[in-house]
Protein backbone atom coordinates (compact mmCIF):
# COMPACT_ATOMS: atom_id res chain seq x y z
CA UNK A 1 0.00 0.00 0.00
CA UNK A 2 1.27 3.21 -0.85
CA UNK A 3 1.76 6.05 1.36
CA UNK A 4 -0.52 9.14 0.88
CA UNK A 5 -0.09 12.61 2.11
CA UNK A 6 -1.97 13.52 4.80
CA UNK A 7 -0.71 17.10 5.43
CA UNK A 8 -3.89 19.50 5.76
CA UNK A 9 -3.01 21.89 3.05
CA UNK A 10 -3.58 25.36 4.40
CA UNK A 11 -6.70 27.17 4.03
CA UNK A 12 -6.54 30.72 3.46
CA UNK A 13 -7.95 33.36 5.62
CA UNK A 14 -11.68 34.49 5.56
CA UNK A 15 -11.71 38.17 4.37
CA UNK A 16 -12.50 40.66 7.12
CA UNK A 17 -15.73 41.47 7.99
CA UNK A 18 -17.26 44.60 6.82
CA UNK A 19 -16.93 47.02 9.61
CA UNK A 20 -20.47 46.94 11.70
CA UNK A 21 -23.06 49.39 10.74
CA UNK A 22 -23.47 51.97 13.51
CA UNK A 23 -27.37 51.90 13.84
CA UNK A 24 -28.38 55.20 15.44
CA UNK A 25 -29.24 55.28 19.21
CA UNK A 26 -33.28 54.62 19.26
CA UNK A 27 -33.62 53.65 15.79
CA UNK A 28 -34.30 50.06 14.31
CA UNK A 29 -32.93 48.78 10.66
CA UNK A 30 -36.49 49.70 8.72
CA UNK A 31 -35.58 46.60 6.49
CA UNK A 32 -38.42 44.28 8.05
CA UNK A 33 -41.01 47.33 7.11
CA UNK A 34 -40.51 47.22 3.55
CA UNK A 35 -43.60 46.07 1.16
CA UNK A 36 -41.55 44.02 -1.44
CA UNK A 37 -44.56 43.74 -3.32
CA UNK A 38 -44.13 47.68 -4.06
CA UNK A 39 -40.80 48.16 -4.14
CA UNK A 40 -39.48 49.28 -7.85
CA UNK A 41 -36.83 51.04 -9.05
CA UNK A 42 -36.80 52.60 -12.57
CA UNK A 43 -33.53 52.41 -15.48
CA UNK A 44 -31.98 49.38 -13.53
CA UNK A 45 -29.75 47.29 -15.03
CA UNK A 46 -31.87 43.60 -14.56
CA UNK A 47 -28.91 41.36 -13.82
CA UNK A 48 -28.41 44.09 -11.26
CA UNK A 49 -31.75 45.22 -9.47
CA UNK A 50 -32.60 46.64 -6.35
CA UNK A 51 -32.73 43.52 -4.27
CA UNK A 52 -29.36 43.06 -4.66
CA UNK A 53 -29.18 46.55 -2.73
CA UNK A 54 -31.82 46.72 -0.67
CA UNK A 55 -32.72 43.36 0.90
CA UNK A 56 -31.08 41.79 4.06
CA UNK A 57 -28.00 39.62 3.11
CA UNK A 58 -28.03 40.65 -0.19
CA UNK A 59 -26.86 44.46 0.74
CA UNK A 60 -23.85 42.97 2.65
CA UNK A 61 -22.34 40.84 -0.53
CA UNK A 62 -19.91 43.28 -2.10
CA UNK A 63 -19.96 41.13 -5.11
CA UNK A 64 -23.81 41.98 -5.41
CA UNK A 65 -25.19 45.67 -6.12
CA UNK A 66 -27.71 47.80 -8.40
CA UNK A 67 -26.68 49.11 -11.22
CA UNK A 68 -28.38 52.02 -13.86
CA UNK A 69 -29.43 50.74 -17.32
CA UNK A 70 -28.90 53.80 -19.98
CA UNK A 71 -27.92 56.21 -18.11
CA UNK A 72 -26.46 57.12 -14.62
CA UNK A 73 -29.87 58.10 -12.74
CA UNK A 74 -32.14 55.84 -11.25
CA UNK A 75 -35.43 56.25 -9.60
CA UNK A 76 -36.44 53.67 -6.49
CA UNK A 77 -39.62 53.33 -4.93
CA UNK A 78 -39.67 52.10 -1.34
CA UNK A 79 -43.13 51.55 0.11
CA UNK A 80 -43.56 50.47 3.70
CA UNK A 81 -46.09 48.19 5.18
CA UNK A 82 -46.79 50.81 8.11
CA UNK A 83 -46.26 54.29 8.78
CA UNK A 84 -42.63 54.48 9.86
CA UNK A 85 -40.61 57.77 10.97
CA UNK A 86 -37.05 57.94 9.42
CA UNK A 87 -33.95 59.33 10.83
CA UNK A 88 -31.12 58.32 8.24
CA UNK A 89 -29.86 56.43 5.40
CA UNK A 90 -27.10 54.65 4.88
CA UNK A 91 -25.85 54.77 1.27
CA UNK A 92 -22.69 52.45 0.08
CA UNK A 93 -21.12 52.60 -3.09
CA UNK A 94 -17.69 52.07 -5.15
CA UNK A 95 -16.02 55.79 -5.20
CA UNK A 96 -16.06 56.14 -8.84
CA UNK A 97 -19.63 54.96 -9.90
CA UNK A 98 -21.25 55.18 -6.63
CA UNK A 99 -23.95 58.23 -6.34
CA UNK A 100 -23.37 61.55 -5.38
CA UNK A 101 -26.70 63.69 -5.66
CA UNK A 102 -29.14 61.94 -3.92
CA UNK A 103 -32.50 63.14 -3.42
CA UNK A 104 -34.85 61.97 -0.85
CA UNK A 105 -39.33 62.07 -1.41
CA UNK A 106 -41.50 61.35 1.74
CA UNK A 107 -44.76 59.88 0.65
CA UNK A 108 -44.90 61.00 -3.37
CA UNK A 109 -46.12 57.90 -5.34
CA UNK A 110 -45.93 57.87 -9.02
CA UNK A 111 -43.38 59.50 -9.51
CA UNK A 112 -40.85 59.61 -12.99
CA UNK A 113 -37.92 60.43 -14.32
CA UNK A 114 -40.44 62.99 -16.44
CA UNK A 115 -41.56 64.81 -12.84
CA UNK A 116 -39.13 64.05 -10.80
CA UNK A 117 -37.94 67.81 -10.86
CA UNK A 118 -41.38 69.40 -10.24
CA UNK A 119 -41.47 68.70 -6.76
CA UNK A 120 -39.05 69.68 -3.73
CA UNK A 121 -37.29 66.98 -2.48
CA UNK A 122 -38.02 66.35 1.62
CA UNK A 123 -34.15 66.07 1.89
CA UNK A 124 -31.14 66.19 -0.39
CA UNK A 125 -27.70 64.34 0.18
CA UNK A 126 -24.83 65.20 -1.61
CA UNK A 127 -22.18 62.12 -0.95
CA UNK A 128 -18.49 61.96 -1.19
CA UNK A 129 -16.25 59.02 -2.27
CA UNK A 130 -15.05 58.74 1.44
CA UNK A 131 -18.97 58.85 2.77
CA UNK A 132 -19.66 55.81 0.05
CA UNK A 133 -17.08 53.48 1.57
CA UNK A 134 -17.60 54.28 5.13
CA UNK A 135 -20.54 52.29 6.91
CA UNK A 136 -21.77 55.43 8.62
CA UNK A 137 -25.56 56.25 8.11
CA UNK A 138 -25.94 60.20 7.03
CA UNK A 139 -28.96 61.50 9.31
CA UNK A 140 -32.05 63.06 7.70
CA UNK A 141 -34.48 66.05 7.92
CA UNK A 142 -36.27 64.05 10.68
CA UNK A 143 -38.98 66.65 10.87
CA UNK A 144 -39.65 65.90 6.99
CA UNK A 145 -40.15 62.65 7.76
CA UNK A 146 -42.60 61.77 10.68
CA UNK A 147 -45.55 60.25 8.63
CA UNK A 148 -43.92 58.14 5.93
CA UNK A 149 -45.99 55.63 4.23
CA UNK A 150 -43.20 55.26 1.24
CA UNK A 151 -39.74 56.89 0.15
CA UNK A 152 -38.84 57.57 -3.06
CA UNK A 153 -35.04 58.01 -3.61
CA UNK A 154 -33.63 60.16 -6.91
CA UNK A 155 -30.08 59.48 -7.69
CA UNK A 156 -29.38 62.37 -10.01
CA UNK A 157 -25.91 61.70 -10.56
CA UNK A 158 -22.74 59.55 -10.19
CA UNK A 159 -18.98 60.20 -8.56
CA UNK A 160 -17.35 60.09 -12.08
CA UNK A 161 -20.23 61.34 -14.14
CA UNK A 162 -20.19 57.53 -15.98
CA UNK A 163 -23.15 56.28 -17.49
CA UNK A 164 -23.40 53.94 -15.00
CA UNK A 165 -24.12 54.00 -11.14
CA UNK A 166 -23.73 51.08 -8.64
CA UNK A 167 -24.82 50.81 -5.22
CA UNK A 168 -24.09 47.82 -2.66
CA UNK A 169 -26.15 48.95 0.42
CA UNK A 170 -29.47 51.34 0.75
CA UNK A 171 -30.32 50.94 5.09
CA UNK A 172 -32.90 53.28 6.31
CA UNK A 173 -32.75 53.33 9.92
CA UNK A 174 -35.98 55.03 11.88
CA UNK A 175 -38.59 53.72 14.25
CA UNK A 176 -42.42 52.36 14.02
Amino acid sequence: MAATNTAATPVPAPAAPAPAVQVPRGQVDLVDFIDWTGVECLNQDSSHNIVNALKQLYRDDEGLYLASDSDEQLLIYIPFIQVVKLHSALIKGPEDEGPKTVKLFSNKEHMGFSNVNDYPPSDSLDLSPDHLAENKPTTLKYVKFQNVRSLTIFIEDNQSGSDVTKIHKIALYGST
